[in-house]
This record gives structure tokens, sequence and C-alpha cells, in this order.
């Protein structure tokens, strides 16, 4: 059985996790203009995720695709997996790691990706 000290601080971590999940969510895309994040993974060809999204398939994972147009953000919320990003055709070029829980404008446009595990 819980006692009240218990369900209290379930509540407190409960809530500390809803208010950093919300300011995440309030902070990034209220002020930039992001579109709602979604499971998944989405790649768009200009920044703050607007223009042409591409659709990730999280489960091919390995394989390097090219992308038409190049992705200028990303927006990823997965535990399993994550995105190598690169700047060239081919998966070559600088590469940048997306992380299981992003919504970032990248450094510069990506012209492929492949999908890891994390």
């Amino acid at each position: 059985m819980f006692t009240p000290e218990t369900k209290l601080r379930g509540a407190a971590v409960t809530a500390a996790l809803a208010a950093a999940l919300v300011g995440l969510g309030a902070g990034t895309a209220g002020a930039a203009g992001w579109p709602p994040l979604q499971p998944g993974a989405r790649l768009y060809s200009s920044t703050y995720g607007q223009g042409f999204a591409t659709t990730v398939d999280l489960t091919d994972l390995g394989t390097c695709h090219t992308l038409w147009p190049g992705a200028r953000s990303v927006q990823i919320a997965n535990g399993g997996a994550t995105l190598a990003l690169y700047a060239e055709a081919d998966c070559n070029g600088p590469g940048w790691l997306s992380g299981t829980l992003a919504q970032a404008n990248l450094p510069r446009t990506a012209l492929s990706y492949r999908v890891l595990q994390a």
C-alpha cells in the first residue's frame, strides 16, 4: 500500500516531468512556429519544420537515403531510433545525429540520411 508521502512524491515527479515537456514544446515550438511534435520522424526542406516534409521509416535501419529536396530541419520523437544526417548524397560529408527526441534546425542542408538504432 502506498503511503501519503509516496503518493505526493510520485505526483511531484509527474508534475515536474509534465512541466518540462510543456516547456520544451512551448519554448521551442511556440516561439519558432514549429508544427506539433508527433511520434515518428520528419525531415523538412525549410527551417522550423516548414516546407516539404519527408516522413522517415524508422524501421529501415542502416539504409542510406538521398533527399530531394534537402532537409533544413528535423523532428523526431522515438525511443528506439535516431537519425544520422549528412551534408552530401550517399551518406557522405559532415554528419549530424538527431537523438531520439529532437526538434531542430540543421547546421547545414542535409542531402542524405540513415536510421540508426538508439
